[in-house]
């Protein structure tokens, strides 16, 4: 997907002199999500961006190209990891995001899976789901995120682009997001002025981690349907490798279900 430019015009950015928002960009890769960010956050979620359904005119057998954004926002429509896992015969949601990985060269070698891969790809070339965009906040997310925003009554967010020292962070009117009046942000960090929760999406991730107070993160992920689950102590970023250790993801699809 192509990437958004930030609002040009940010509201002036004031913010406590305790946050440091520079700090917080997405986590190293090699430690526990649990222990990211000085271990403030209770909780942290895995929101996995769902697979895209979409009318037979913009299925991949027609038109050989993944939707836009503009697209995907007027005709697209959430379709479910564990349905999809479900329906081309993967175990568990952490396989098929190896097949997923392993179709985009995102893995080593040793990691990749080339018979899921082939079943995944032939289940999408076959008929009109597209698989989940990575790297950036997913446009069928952008109005859930912007919910938590509201739930937690905060009129605007922090954007953390992803690399600070080179971009400027800014504060964003959730209301104007929400009306598309300004563009969304592409990838980076999406921040509660107090920092008391955020969201951030890294390169190549068909996730969103959504770190803060669990019942809070639990709330919005029951309401607004998100599709994922909680890190564990030991969950890190490549949770869906089981010979790392870092986290062994058992859930069968069935049992993979919505808070």
């Amino acid at each position: 997907m192509g990437a958004r430019r930030s609002n040009s015009n940010p509201i002036p950015l004031c913010y406590p002199d305790s946050v440091n928002y520079e700090s917080l960009v997405y986590p190293p890769y090699d430690a526990p999500l649990a222990e990211a960010y000085g271990n403030r956050f209770e909780s942290v979620y895995i929101v996995l961006h769902p697979f895209v359904s979409v009318p037979q005119h913009l299925a991949w057998n027609v038109t050989k190209q993944y939707p836009g954004d503009e697209e995907i926002l007027s005709f697209g429509a959430k379709y479910p990891w564990a349905q999809v896992a479900a329906e081309i015969g993967l175990p568990t949601c952490a396989k098929l995001y190896q097949a997923m990985l392993t179709s985009i060269g995102a893995v080593r070698e040793e990691l990749h899976d080339y018979p899921a891969r082939d079943a995944l790809q032939h289940y999408l070339e076959s008929g009109s789901v597209w698989m989940p965009g990575e790297g950036s906040f997913e446009p069928l997310l952008h109005m859930d995120f912007l919910h938590a925003f509201e739930a937690a009554g905060q009129n605007e967010l922090i954007f953390v682009p992803e690399f600070p020292n080179a971009d400027p962070i800014q504060q964003l009117s959730v209301s104007r997001l929400k009306n598309r009046e300004d563009p969304f942000p592409s990838r980076g960090t999406l921040a509660a002025p107090d920092a008391s929760f955020l969201f951030t999406v890294d390169w190549d991730s068909a996730f969103t981690l959504f770190f803060g107070p669990r019942d809070f993160v639990a709330e919005v992920a029951r309401r607004r349907h998100l599709e994922g689950f909680f890190a564990t102590p030991t969950t890190e970023h490549q949770w869906f490798n089981y010979s790392l250790g870092c986290c062994v993801v058992t859930l069968a699809p069935e049992d993979f279900s919505v808070l």
